[in-house]
């Protein structure tokens, strides 16, 4: 059974089941949910607690079914955590789960952690025995879109909002900006601006003055926001991505990669296919499916033929063979490839009031 994160509170309040299994990659949500339920077995008599971390080919599994089925000389009810840090219990792990399922212990609650899933795990066979078997709660991180209402929720815990008006959107969508991509930093922002303010209304300059710039950006979310034309956010994440360290060639195969894919799905469509048959047969699937999805009918064949020729020119310069109309820095090389993809892709519509964005490109061939 899959009960949303959002969902949980309610449940617990309705009673407590001998297994949930946690799987998702937020450090924050997945610590917020795992102590949720913590809390509720320790109310209903759970007083043991012993934690099994799954490490390596050789983990001995018969530890962890011979601890359930123990009995307790001094609580009525034990908690037992099994922590699997890489998802994938192997072949015996695989085994034990499935048997564990079948026969949950009396007087056991079982938390099971594990990081995000992909497709083939969550199709397993111990996947489905568990989750048969118990309760699921798929923990994902917050997208940009819905920041700012996840932030506005959490100031409201302690009593405390943003002013009304376009004037408190303008400061959720600052302090967006400055935690995107990093919960629990947004968490410690949120945690002291109690500290240096009581209970009310947080003013612009208040939240500014306070909260620090502690975005994490990854590849994955840059490449979403060039897609969708984001193009102040992707040239932000971009910036980071470079502060943080990431490589110039690890962006830029995965900008590439994306355009290859919607190159595909658009000729796979030009070609008289139906949009679910190009996007099956590029193994487009999840959120990179959507993100085509919205993507492709704003760029014709085309124009990806030109910015597959681009990106192509910009990897020579990431990996160090310049081109004399292309700037030489590799992280110049892939703000143009940027720019160029937004621009191709058209910018979103402007708000009223908002100032025309305009891209400095470069109007040399590419190719």
């Amino acid at each position: 059974m899959l009960v949303r994160p959002e969902q949980l509170a309610a449940h617990l309040a309705r009673g407590l089941r001998p297994l949930y299994v946690l799987h998702g990659d937020e450090p924050l949500l997945m610590q917020e949910a795992a102590d949720a339920l913590r809390a509720a077995a320790r109310r209903q008599g759970c007083d043991e607690r012993e934690v099994f971390t799954v490490s390596g080919a050789h983990f001995d599994w018969s530890s962890v079914l011979g601890a359930a089925r123990e009995m307790s000389l001094f609580a009525s009810s034990r908690l037992i955590e099994i922590r699997i840090p890489s998802g994938k219990p192997g072949k015996e792990g695989s085994e034990a789960l499935q048997r564990y399922a079948e026969s949950l212990p009396d007087g056991v609650v079982t938390l099971l952690m594990l990081p995000r899933l992909d497709g083939a795990a969550l199709k397993s066979a111990w996947f489905a025995a568990l989750d048969a078997a118990g309760v699921q709660l798929r923990i994902d991180g917050v997208p940009r879109p819905a920041l700012p209402g996840w932030i506005a929720a959490r100031l409201a815990r302690q009593d405390q909002r943003v002013e009304d008006g376009p004037a408190g959107e303008q400061a959720l969508a600052f302090f967006a900006d400055r935690v995107e991509g990093n919960l629990l930093a947004a968490h410690q922002e949120i945690s002291k601006l109690a500290l240096l303010h009581p209970p009310g209304v947080l003013s612009a300059a208040d939240i500014e003055a306070a909260v620090l710039d502690v975005a994490r950006y990854d590849v994955r979310q840059l490449c979403a926001a060039v897609l969708d034309g984001q193009v102040s956010r992707a040239l932000r994440m971009l910036q980071g991505l470079r502060d943080e360290g990431e490589t110039a060639v690890g962006v830029h195969w995965q900008l590439a990669n994306d355009l290859r894919d919607l190159a595909r799905v658009r000729g796979a469509l030009d070609a008289g296919r139906p949009l679910p048959v190009a996007l099956s047969e590029a193994r487009l699937w999840g959120p990179r499916q959507q993100l085509v999805e919205r993507s492709v009918p704003r760029f014709s064949a085309g124009t990806l033929r030109r910015l597959l020729l681009a990106a192509a020119v910009c990897d020579g310069v990431v990996k160090g063979l310049g081109r004399s109309d292309w700037p030489a820095d590799p992280w110049e090389a892939l703000r143009r490839l940027v720019l160029m993809a937004v621009q191709a892709g058209g910018l979103p519509k402007r708000r009223e009031g908002q100032p025309r964005a305009r891209l400095a490109l470069a109007t040399g061939d590419a190719g």
